[in-house]
């Protein structure tokens, strides 16, 4: 067996090279990886060379999402066996500082997260990953589905962080793939009335196929006075902003009712916001943020297993292992069109 892996080695420049075929260690076991995404970070490091605080310096592996099958155990191992399709969960964190002994391991300060500067990624042919963040799929689950188990957790816990009930209307500021999971996240949580904001035409065709209540442009529409018209000003219980524009961050403010709650979970790059706090505290809402997620692998696989929620309408485009540069070209230059990429490395 040969190991390959992709390695971003200028702005946006890829090259795939031979590396060493890893091993199983104790409690690890071995995976031939099968299909990993594309994620806006991915394209941020690889574009801009850095993301957010993170920033990339040499050669370095992109990817996080990711999925494949058990080719070999690690001594101890005692839940997986080869032949078992899985998803892996990309952070590995120390198990001992409070926030995971609190369940709240996203939040570790010693976290190894894949493709966050300086650990590597996954766009490699084998991967040895600890057992315990290697979720199995049942047969009814694909690997490219798989791989968008990431993302998708990130959308679920959105709606867990906003609390997102039976009945709840709801605002989601962005349609990218962010913002179309935690679409079907505040579905499958019982929101009732959910607009999705964008200025990609295709993104919110996308949006609608999965299940929006409306969609708005907000290129030609003005989105808060949109909100307030379809709310008769008061507004909705639930806005996420997953875009992390300056310009929709600071839209939120806005569109929440009275006692309502704002979810933040796209990042900006810019690291100062004005917000109007002043209309926050008059409504008396409560912000909630987001990074990452926590303890939702099972519940997200078990959705997409129980056919609660689809992440296969969310794919538009695939490419192989071999055209990684072409992917990357594509999801830099043509934004209008990409909604998800997938590399499919088998």
């Amino acid at each position: 067996m040969k190991n390959r892996a992709a390695y971003m080695t200028d702005l946006d420049k890829m090259e795939i090279r031979d590396i060493e075929m890893p091993e199983a260690g104790a409690k690890e076991v071995l995976v031939e990886l099968e299909y990993v995404g594309i994620c806006g970070s991915d394209v941020h490091y690889f574009h801009d060379g850095r993301c957010g605080d993170y920033k990339v310096e040499g050669d370095f592996m992109l990817g996080h999402e990711c999925a494949g099958t058990v080719i070999a155990l690690g001594e101890g191992v005692e839940h997986l066996k080869v032949g078992d399709k899985v998803a892996l969960e990309p952070g590995i964190t120390c198990g001992q500082c409070e926030f995971c002994k609190t369940g709240r391991y996203n939040l570790c300060p010693d976290v190894q997260f894949l493709a966050t500067p300086p650990v590597q990624g996954c766009y490699e042919n084998y991967i040895a990953f600890p057992e315990n963040m290697c979720f199995k799929l049942p047969d009814n689950i694909s690997t490219k589905e798989g791989a968008l188990v990431e993302p998708l957790s990130v959308g679920m816990h959105a709606a867990n962080q906003g609390d997102v009930k039976l009945g709840d209307s709801v605002v989601i500021l962005g349609a990218g793939c962010i913002g179309l999971v935690t679409l079907l996240a505040c579905k499958a949580h019982g929101a009732t009335d959910i607009t999705v904001v964008d200025v990609i035409p295709k993104r919110l065709d996308y949006a609608l196929k999965l299940g929006a209540t409306r969609v708005i442009n907000g290129r030609e529409a003005d989105a808060v006075g949109e909100v307030d018209k379809l709310t008769d000003g008061a507004g909705v219980d639930k806005v996420f902003e997953t875009a992390g524009s300056p310009i929709t961050i600071q839209q939120t403010p806005y569109m929440v009712k009275n006692g309502g709650t704002i979810v933040l979970v796209g990042i900006s790059a810019q690291e100062k916001i004005e917000y109007n706090f002043a209309k926050i505290m008059a409504k008396e809402a409560r912000i909630e943020s987001v990074f990452r997620y926590r303890n939702i692998y099972p519940q997200a696989i078990a959705a997409i297993a129980d056919g609660i929620i689809d992440v296969s309408g969310i794919v538009t485009h695939e490419f192989d292992f071999e055209d990684i540069q072409e992917a990357f070209d594509c999801a830099i230059n043509n934004k209008d069109d990409v909604v998800k990429a997938v590399i499919k490395i088998k």
